[in-house]
């Protein structure tokens, strides 16, 4: 499996199922965050932020032609006793503050969506069951804001699910008070002709705690850009993210971690496997240190597993430093074809081909899978992986 790990600024190791590469992250954005459409110039793919992906696919959410029909998408939260859910305006304070659209779409979303959701959790509120937001496609274009609000020291789990078919472009603000522990796990089920483009932000509160588990299966097309930031010293950020990428699909992760603030840490890992001709799925992490950032303790990876030949990974990691002093940085980007020698072993055992194979993937996403928490969950994603091996038998 080949392996790029704190490769020098500049260097590219390209091949046939990968490219890895290093650029710093203030180059990587034609345009500055704004909440401003029009701040951002039409893509053309020869941006840094927009070449990997297919502009054709976008069904028009990066060039202003794809206007919102009717309902979109249906939004139902399920929460516990004490939690608040409101429908609120885009003047509402909370609206936005968690982070400013970083490309086209996040700003055509901001400036497009009626009505935004906020789940409140007050401060202290320990949750024993999670929040549960569905997000059903029923055709058609929408935009959308979700906005889930920690007070200090409250802990609770969210689950975001997506499934149906909907060209959905939508922000996520995280805000997390001081000493707050959330848990997002957000799924993407979506039907194979599905279009989804989403920033999730997360403001990161002073010694709070932020998990993020995002799993991507379905849709024609899925492009997601979790960023975090901290609102104060001795924040801690977690995110995991696993994919199954098949036949024709197109699914794209792009990381940021922004070391705004002293004695923080980070740790994120990835991992995809892909199957199918012109599958591709596209993973971009960036962190960077601020000056200010002393005591910074990060680390990124991401892991890719080819399973057929066809598939494409694009895995690119970035770091950029701007303080010596700090605890530790570092990455690693990782991609590989399937290994027969693992097929070999378990078949000399007793265990049949399908199985073996079906038990190398399932290991290979395990500990990631583990970081859910929640049993239904866990046993609906392994069972969508099984789904995904057999089809491809």
């Amino acid at each position: 499996m080949a392996e790029a790990q704190n490769i020098p600024a500049g260097s590219t190791t390209a091949g046939s199922i990968a490219v890895a590469a290093e650029s710093t992250v203030a180059t990587r954005m034609s345009a500055p965050p704004s909440f401003d459409v029009a701040d951002f110039p039409v893509p053309h793919g020869r941006e840094e932020e927009w070449r990997f992906t297919p502009l054709d696919r976008l069904r028009g959410l990066h060039d202003g032609t794809a206007v919102a029909t009717g309902e979109g998408v249906r939004v139902e939260v399920t929460a516990p006793d004490g939690v608040t859910v409101e429908t609120v305006g885009r003047d509402d304070a909370r609206i936005g503050r968690a982070g400013t659209p970083a490309d086209r779409v996040a700003a055509q979303a901001y400036t497009s969506f009626e009505k935004a959701s906020v789940v409140s959790v007050p401060k202290e509120a320990v949750l024993t069951e999670p929040i549960r937001i569905a997000v059903h496609g029923i055709g058609g274009v929408a935009y959308g804001h979700q906005v889930i609000e920690l007070g200090a020291y409250a802990e609770a789990v969210v689950v975001i699910d997506h499934t149906g078919d909907a060209v959905l472009a939508a922000n996520v603000d995280y805000l997390l008070g001081d000493g707050a522990k959330l848990t997002v796990v957000s799924v993407q089920d979506w039907d194979d002709k599905a279009v989804h483009v989403a920033q999730h932000n997360a403001l990161v509160g002073r010694d709070a705690t932020f998990k993020s588990i995002v799993v991507t299966f379905g849709g024609d097309l899925v492009r997601l850009h979790p960023r975090v930031t901290y609102a104060g010293p001795g924040g801690d950020a977690e995110l995991f993210g696993l994919y199954f990428t098949d036949k024709g699909q197109h699914q794209e992760h792009r990381l940021l971690v922004d070391h705004n603030a002293p004695n923080c840490k980070s740790n994120v890992a990835y991992k995809g496997a892909l199957q199918g001709q012109d599958a591709h799925a596209v993973w971009i992490g960036d962190v960077l240190i601020q000056a200010a950032a002393e005591g910074t303790d990060s680390y990124e990876l991401n892991r890719n597993l080819v399973l057929t030949d066809g598939a494409r990974v694009d895995s690119v990691p970035n770091l950029e430093i701007e303080t010596g002093e700090i605890a530790g940085a570092g990455h690693a980007s990782a991609t590989g074809r399937f290994d027969d020698s693992q097929l070999f072993y378990l078949q000399s055992r007793g265990i049949p081909a399908d199985e073996a194979r079906r038990l190398v993937v399932r290991g290979f996403f395990a500990e990631l899978v583990q970081q859910i928490g929640l049993p239904d969950v866990e046993e609906r994603l392994l069972a969508k992986i099984d789904a995904e091996l057999e089809a491809s038998v």
